[in-house]
């Protein structure tokens, strides 16, 4: 296997206080949780996704610098530029296995990932994953930080709708997942029980934070909110 371009941590470093500023300036945004996030080591952050600006959210308001994994579709003109320098790492979801490697480098250097497992932007309700957050806690020996994030996308908006000025906002940090090969258990068996584990803990933390925060989820996904926008990792 080649050895992965890995993102410097001086990307994550400044990128972070844009999202920040964001969050708190161009949004109302409320964050419950985040003495939970181990502050060494690594960590993989696996947060809903169901509007555009999930990933810059979770970049600001996370209490220590993030890697987001983000569609490659992105990496084009000014904003692929800022992405790249803010040190996000490119995914292609035909395939994925390069923007692994690239995460799990940076995981063994002590680093944080952050990820939606959903894939696409949708209902955010985590009735679904897909089992590369699972690959990366197994191989990168990470807990794995449920987030979960509300009030991005209302129903009715579409996928690529920039919430509005001052909007209230929500994300919760739940308690670490530490998943493990049980004795025995290898291969895919291991992945997908890992993977569950994960979604499911993703699934009842954003069902709790609705009910505390009072902000919905929307109710419909890609095919019903205007969509003529390709889905976002």
């Amino acid at each position: 296997m080649s050895t992965p371009h890995v993102p410097s941590p001086a990307g994550p470093a400044w990128s972070r206080w844009v999202g920040r500023f964001l969050a708190r300036v161009i949004w109302n945004t409320r964050v419950v949780g985040a003495d939970l996030v181990p502050t060494t080591g690594p960590v993989l952050l696996a947060a809903n996704h169901t509007g555009l600006v999930d990933g810059p959210l979770v970049l600001g308001v996370a209490p220590r610098p993030l890697h987001v994994l983000v569609k490659e579709e992105m990496f084009v003109g000014p904003v692929g530029w800022v992405l790249r320098a803010a040190g996000q790492i490119p995914v292609d979801r035909t395939g994925g296995r390069a923007a692994l490697v690239t995460a799990l480098a940076v995981l063994r250097r002590d680093g944080g990932v952050g990820v939606f497992p959903e894939g696409n932007r949708g209902r955010g309700d985590a009735t679904s994953a897909r089992a590369g957050v699972a690959w990366l806690a197994l191989n990168g020996h990470a807990p794995v930080v449920p987030v979960a994030v509300l009030g991005t996308r209302r129903t009715g908006d579409r996928l690529s709708r920039v919430p509005g000025f001052r909007r209230r906002l929500y994300v919760e940090f739940g308690a670490p997942v530490v998943v493990e090969r049980p004795d025995g258990v290898r291969g895919k068996a291991a992945l997908d029980a890992a993977n569950e584990q994960i979604r499911s803990a993703l699934a009842t933390l954003v069902t709790s934070a609705v009910d505390r925060s009072g902000i919905a989820l929307p109710v419909d996904g890609p095919e019903r909110s205007g969509r003529r926008d390709a889905p976002s990792t």
